[in-house]
């Protein structure tokens, strides 16, 4: 009962039918003391039924008129938690319900502006961070270089004289030539692990020279392939998002689909990722194990990162999931014009 009493509309509707029944007393004492003058006992009892079912009526109508205006607020907050700050609350007669609208308004539209310049800082650091990463790859590449140099150039170098000198040790000796031959095939197998070990490194990040569309067509599937899981993809994108924009919503979306393979168990992964007037709304699905409440064992800093490379950005995280059930990743960002 307390519950109910304290909802807006349902209190109005209380108040009214208390007025409808003080009024049928009064009706009942006037009628009582000969002021009023009813023929009948049915005839009063209707009036008395009548008075309650108009303040019933007019106080549900009262109500329910001003719950939907409550209600327009809710809906409008309610897409605001969701991440799109773009929503604004048209005008009203209401001179109450005006007010509150104009400061909703006026809310909004200072948090846009603070959210569009906190965007643009966050950009400015990535791109500084990415400058920054630059000269370490470049850094990291003369160390491979030196690599190269150390082991696999060695490796060839050493594979290149034990081959030419085979044929004459096969004819002086049959026996040490198949030695050779087999020191040969170790040393061309280690030359190969250590290749591939520095082509892992050495791999381009997928973003160089691609939109974020075209580096997630080749991509997802290919890394879904590798780890055995069914991948589908969908990206409505218009091709206007800012490069610092596109590259964490990349790293975000590696993040997601790395922790799917770590720890969910699933067998198939779907991705959305739509570019809508005023906001970028990705959403990452698994069926996997899935869990009742967000982990926070050692090393579990996933979906931390995440939150972060989207706040950078003014944006926000929803993660949906329950035991048995997978798991539902959804990133809200804003877009500013």
């Amino acid at each position: 009962m307390k519950s109910i009493m304290k909802n807006t509309k349902w209190m109005l509707l209380f108040y009214f039918l208390l007025t409808g029944l003080l009024m049928t007393a009064i009706f009942y004492i006037g009628s009582d003391s000969g002021y009023l003058v009813i023929k009948g006992t049915w005839v009063w009892i209707y009036s008395c039924l009548g008075f309650l079912l108009l303040s019933i009526i007019i106080g549900y109508m009262a109500g329910q008129r001003i719950q939907r205006r409550i209600d327009v607020l809710e809906f409008n907050m309610l897409q605001v938690s969701k991440g799109n700050l773009s929503v604004r609350i048209g005008e009203t007669d209401d001179p109450t319900f005006a007010r509150l609208y104009h400061e909703f308004n006026n809310v909004m539209d200072s948090i846009e502006k603070k959210m569009e310049l906190l965007q643009r800082m966050g950009e400015q650091e990535v791109i500084e961070k990415e400058k920054a990463a630059e000269s370490a790859v470049i850094e990291e590449r003369r160390r491979m270089a030196r690599d190269l140099h150390d082991t696999v150039s060695q490796q060839l170098f050493a594979i290149h004289m034990s081959a030419s000198s085979l044929p004459r040790v096969l004819e002086r000796n049959e026996e040490q030539g198949k030695v050779v031959m087999e020191q040969l095939i170790t040393m061309s197998q280690m030359a190969q692990k250590q290749m591939r070990a520095l082509i892992a490194q050495l791999r381009p990040v997928e973003l160089e020279g691609k939109s974020l569309a075209e580096a997630l067509e080749m991509w997802f599937p290919d890394y879904c392939r590798q780890n055995s899981l069914k991948g589908m993809k969908e990206v409505e994108l218009k091709g206007s998002l800012s490069e610092a924009i596109e590259h964490q919503l990349f790293l975000i979306i590696q993040e997601a689909v790395a922790n799917i393979v770590k720890h969910a168990h699933a067998r198939l992964v779907s991705m959305s990722l739509r570019e809508e007037s005023r906001q970028v709304v990705l959403s990452i699905s698994d069926d996997g194990q899935g869990f009742d409440s967000i982990p926070h064992r050692p090393g579990s800093y996933g979906l931390s990162t995440m939150r972060e490379r989207a706040e950078k950005l003014g944006g926000q995280v929803e993660i949906m999931s329950r035991q048995g059930s997978g798991t539902t990743i959804r990133v809200h960002i804003p877009k500013f014009t």
